[in-house]
């Protein structure tokens, strides 16, 4: 899968700008110039960076970005501010609200290009957490009293998608038990029902995951991630 990008601003010939030199480096990037359909795009969608112009109708861009970083699937997605000021007020309120780095306008391929070699490696150990490898494991999930016995359908470092004979409702809190290496004590951990597909497959959000629990969880699938991305 390649690396994607998201473009919010209300500015069509900006996003345009900086959408195709984004292609011409084989990023895939997407444009929105209504802030507040971004806001709800992104809860739905996981992305490998977030351009956000800073000065948007509401919610602007560091608003944005604070809810961005409050939850959903692009918490720690590289957030990439766009801005024509260079006024520290600016720059510390931004960082604050959780952007890696800031793009100063005139916007121009050189700048842009700078920012994506810079922030590279920070995009790579994201795609590691959320790659997810086609792995059959036995799991037991929890909820509300009740117990459900299932495979995982697909395994990344933040999440599961498992199939069982039935299924939470979106939005419940689980407690599973992963079984991913037979002769070892399974993982533990709390979650949450992220998405409901069909009858039979829940796709599950790890939440606050313990220490030796996430070392479980990538001495298993960092082999696996790393065979399938970098070859």
């Amino acid at each position: 899968m390649g690396t994607t990008a998201l473009i919010v601003d209300d500015d069509p010939g900006m996003c345009e700008l900086i959408q195709a030199i984004l292609g011409s480096v084989d990023i895939a990037a997407e444009i929105l110039t209504d802030s507040a359909k971004a806001a709800a795009y992104l809860q739905q969608k996981k992305f490998d960076a977030i351009f956000l112009d800073v000065n948007m109708p509401a919610p602007d861009g560091i608003e944005l970005a604070r809810q961005i970083r409050a939850t959903g699937f692009n918490q720690k997605t590289l957030i990439i501010m766009i801005t024509g000021e260079e006024d520290r007020g600016i720059l510390a309120r931004g960082f604050a609200a959780g952007a890696n780095f800031f793009l100063f306008k005139p916007i121009d391929r050189q700048r842009v290009l700078r920012v994506v070699r810079a922030s590279r490696c920070q995009i790579q150990d994201e795609r590691r957490r959320f790659h997810r490898v086609s792995v059959s494991c036995k799991v037991l999930v929890e909820s509300g009293g009740q117990k459900v016995e299932g495979c995982t359908v697909d395994v990344s470092i933040s999440g599961l998608l498992v199939r069982s004979a039935s299924v939470f409702a979106e939005g419940s809190p689980v407690d599973i038990s992963l079984q991913l290496t037979s002769g070892k004590p399974p993982v533990r951990a709390k979650g949450r029902v992220a998405r409901v597909i069909g009858e039979d497959r829940m796709g599950i959000q790890l939440e606050n995951l313990g220490t030796s629990q996430s070392a479980q969880m990538q001495e298993f699938l960092l082999p696996l991630i790393l065979q399938e991305i970098e070859p």
